[in-house]
């Protein structure tokens, strides 16, 4: 059996940053990461400016990300439309490009970085792989995003679930100029959907209630049909587009929830220690930063369950915040307050992104 003193699972923006944090610092953990090239996940691709921040700390600057600037929020739905500042400047890029220059910025620091080995449990202080391997560790750093592992699984409540879509748009010129310098959030009934310009396109993230899916028996297409024959402005962002993708989905997300404790030795960065409502934007953000802090945490020699409860402390409110935004988003009398209110005092909405936002 192999074993690393640092084994980190995922190689994501948390993964990532915990291994840059500790090589940076001359440890040389291990990260494993089930793929085997670059890939472009299922994600907003929002860079808030506390993400690009956190970037910043970790050594990639906006000139390496290549990034589309992003100064400003619009919120459309069939009942109109607002539009507000964002509080500092932020970005957007795909993750696949995010994701390799995180990668290589961690090996140039010394990490070892092992791809195409699937993690299938967690057994004690050692982890079994797809082929019957063991790594053994000090400490495990779980990065796994979305994906559970197998006893380690997130104990999530089946209500706050919901499912997620994305499309990739190739923006015409027209598209392109209405894109500028924004991230739209289209609010819909059951969800929301999120579309910003990255390199070459632009993407379009929806994050719906199961049931409104089921009502188009399941189909991603047909719902991406219904919900533009509701709401004129993505309908005519669709429409603006030269071509549509096909969809990547995935279901259960579980918007609100924050792990409190863990296992022996266990850090969980990402996803595996919260999951914030996409609508906030700030998902890259609290994987960054909480991966940053996993490594600190580590060389400091902080118990597993002392980081934790750390952690937890600092994500209570802006998932709390970010859960609230998100209920009063989905359709319905909420969303046409909430677009007023925004056009009525745009810095309410300002005030209302600062909560969303993990602090240092």
């Amino acid at each position: 059996m192999r074993r690393a003193d640092t084994l980190i699972v995922g190689g994501g923006p948390a993964g990532a940053a915990a291994a840059i944090r500790l090589a940076d610092a001359g440890r040389q953990p291990l990260l494993v990461e089930r793929g085997r090239g670059d890939q472009d996940a299922l994600c907003g691709g929002f860079l808030s400016w506390t993400a690009m921040a956190a970037l910043g700390r970790l050594g990639i600057d906006g000139a390496m990300l290549g990034a589309a600037p992003v100064d400003r929020m619009v919120l459309l739905a069939p009942a109109g439309r607002a539009e507000a500042r964002l509080p500092a400047p932020a970005a957007a890029v795909s993750r696949q490009r995010l994701d390799r220059l995180l990668i290589d910025r961690a090996a140039r620091a010394g990490a070892r970085i092992e791809r195409g080995i699937a993690v299938r449990s967690l057994d004690g202080d050692r982890l079994l792989t797809a082929d019957g391997a063991a790594l053994g560790f000090e400490a495990l750093v779980l990065a796994t995003g979305k994906h559970d592992l197998r006893g380690a699984a997130r104990p999530l409540a089946e209500t706050r679930r919901m499912v997620g879509l994305r499309w990739s748009l190739m923006p015409t010129p027209a598209l392109r100029a209405t894109l500028a310098g924004a991230i739209e959030l289209h609010l819909v009934r059951g969800g929301y959907a999120g579309l910003v310009l990255q390199e070459e396109s632009a993407n379009l993230c929806l994050a719906i209630r199961r049931e409104r899916l089921a009502e188009c028996e399941g189909r991603p297409d047909r719902l991406l049909q219904a919900l533009a024959g509701e709401c004129p402005s993505l309908a005519g962002r669709i429409a603006a587009a030269s071509a549509i993708g096909k969809p990547q989905a995935i279901a259960n997300m579980p918007y609100g929830w924050f792990a409190r404790r863990t296992e022996p030795s266990v850090y969980r960065v990402g996803d595996q220690a919260g999951v914030i409502a996409s609508l906030a934007g700030e998902g890259i953000a609290i994987a960054l930063a909480s991966g940053e802090s996993a490594g600190s945490a580590i060389l400091e020699g902080l118990p597993a369950g002392a980081f934790q409860t750390r952690l937890a402390g600092r994500l209570r409110i802006p998932l709390a915040a970010a859960d609230g935004a998100a209920r009063l988003a989905q359709g319905g009398q909420s969303a046409r307050a909430l677009i007023g209110l925004t056009a009525w005092a745009p810095p309410l909405a300002r005030m209302a992104a600062r909560w969303m936002r993990m602090t240092c």
